[in-house]
């Protein structure tokens, strides 16, 4: 589809063409049913066979061991901010919080209204530009757990590996889940909005393992516990069924690229592209420092924010949409999830090159 423009948005990101055509014919009619995927009845057994094939597919590209349970729910991430701590966290007990964000403090905040947090790294002196290495900080004894975003939207850092510790690790995954390979053994939660690599808005995937299901106090409202979404497969209430089946069609896509593997390779091209760009001269700078640069979102300065409004403006006329960096940064900010293609990057590149070339500094 040569007349789709580039859309570096921080999200809703772009989705996979093959799974936007798929949806396009079952929103009026799945399967010759004479009803189309949003009609549906989400306990018939059309929709009870796409939630089981999503959930299947999506533990079998993660490796996803069997003593951990997949939830789709809704509320978006940020509701999961406060579930986590009022599902894991218990009164009198303490959690450790790495903040190397805006979605981390947040996170930090409502954690406060259920327990002690402790946060032994901030990296909001230096505007989050790294992220911490093993040495920077102590997780303190007796934690809980220890939170961490591993990918950062508005600042373009990410966690090229995760922290070696007894603590149990809970992670905020929604800008970079399926973009690689995760040790998803290592994590007692993993919570991820879908509207980035996954899916549209309205869904979001927790991978939670079993034996913290009955950690919930008994004062924790029915439908904010985990543990009553994993009794009913999801079905506890309506889930967002057309966002389920969305996800399932991301999924096959996937899974047809060759997995995660293969996404993963694709990923780092197109970031290392863009890198390569920014680190040939003085006129592009990178916001995050190169140890604790993402792949998923490249934030980056221009040498005046006149030359960054015009970038964005010209880009846009250009059909690279979305360019336009988070304003606690400013500058620009190229998201670049799964189902972004290379070409699209190639083409930024080229067009950064002239940028450069036609304006001056």
């Amino acid at each position: 589809m040569t007349d789709r423009a580039f859309n570096f948005n921080a999200g809703p990101g772009t989705l996979p063409v093959p799974a936007l055509q798929q949806a396009a014919r079952d929103i009026l009619d799945y399967q010759g049913l004479g009803l189309g995927i949003m009609e549906m009845s989400h306990r018939s057994k059309e929709f009870m066979a796409i939630a089981e094939q999503t959930e299947s597919l999506f533990r079998e590209l993660l490796g996803i061991p069997n003593n951990y349970r997949i939830l789709f729910l809704q509320g978006g991430a940020s509701s999961q901010f406060f579930m986590v701590p009022m599902n894991l966290l218990a009164p009198g007990t303490t959690a450790c919080y790495l903040n190397t964000g805006t979605w981390s403090a947040k996170a930090i905040k409502e954690a406060r209204r259920f327990g002690t947090v402790d946060v032994p790294f901030s990296g909001e002196a230096d505007n989050f530009r790294r992220l911490p290495e093993p040495t920077d900080y102590t997780v303190a004894h007796g934690c809980q757990y220890l939170y961490l975003v591993s990918n950062n939207t508005i600042f373009g850092t990410q966690f090229s590996s995760f922290p070696e510790t007894d603590v149990m690790l809970v992670a905020d995954m929604s800008s970079d889940i399926l973009s690689r390979r995760i040790p998803v053994e290592r994590f007692g939660l993993i919570f991820a909005g879908a509207q980035k690599n996954l899916g549209p808005a309205g869904v979001t995937i927790v991978i939670v393992r079993d034996d913290l299901l009955d950690r919930v106090a008994d004062s924790v409202p029915t439908m904010l516990r985990y543990k009553t979404h994993a009794d009913k497969q999801s079905m506890y209430n309506t889930p967002p069924c057309f966002a389920v089946y969305l996800v399932g069609e991301v999924l096959k896509w996937v899974k047809a690229q060759g997995g995660v593997e293969a996404i993963e390779q694709r990923n780092e091209e197109k970031a290392r592209l863009i890198y390569e760009m920014i680190d040939s001269g003085d006129y592009y700078r990178g916001h995050a420092e190169p140890s604790s640069r993402s792949r998923m979102n490249v934030a980056f300065n221009l040498p005046t924010a006149e030359l960054e409004a015009k970038f964005v403006a010209a880009a846009a006329k250009q059909k690279m949409i979305g360019l336009k960096g988070h304003r606690s940064v400013g500058g620009c900010r190229a998201s670049i999830y799964n189902a972004f293609p290379v070409e699209g990057v190639r083409h930024l590149v080229a067009f950064m090159q002239r940028f450069e070339r036609e304006n001056p500094a």
